[in-house]
């Protein structure tokens, strides 16, 4: 999987759309969440795509700086895989790439991210641990999470 960081503005329309198209696919279609995912945070945000070797869009993720998200802290969201790379490591590389990518562009600030619970264990493995309590989050339950020092 080759894996690269945009900004907002440095996509091209193709990269745009594979994103987009991959958030709907797996947030609302597979998981039945019917909900707004153009929340204006996109053009604040890096991008951090993982493309497989027949150049399909196949791990995304989106990393913003303090402030836009949470108060405080620069995070990581609207993590995904597609299901043709499910259980074959993409979710782990595209995370691994997003925390080292945050501590380039984003040095001297925590992360937070807000974790579907059923996926806690695979952030626990790297490096987030929870705070707070579980909420739901479009009908989905999730949990507050900080990458530890």
């Amino acid at each position: 999987m080759e894996i690269k960081c945009l900004p907002f503005y440095q996509l091209n329309l193709d990269e745009f759309y594979a994103s987009m198209a991959l958030r709907q696919e797996v947030f609302v279609v597979e998981q039945d969440c019917p909900y707004l995912d153009a929340d204006g945070k996109d053009q604040d945000a890096w991008h951090v795509m993982g493309w497989d070797e027949e150049e399909d869009l196949v791990a995304y993720t989106r990393l913003l700086p303090k402030g836009i998200s949470y108060e405080g802290y620069a995070s990581i969201g609207r993590v995904v895989s597609s299901s043709k790379v499910r259980g074959k490591g993409a979710g782990k590389k595209i995370m691994i790439a997003s925390v080292e990518w945050c501590k380039k562009l984003f040095p001297d600030q925590k992360v937070k991210i807000s974790a579907q619970v059923y996926a806690l264990d695979f952030y626990r493995n790297l490096g987030f641990e929870e705070v707070g309590e579980e909420y739901l989050e479009d009908d989905i339950p999730h949990m507050s999470m900080i990458l530890k020092d």
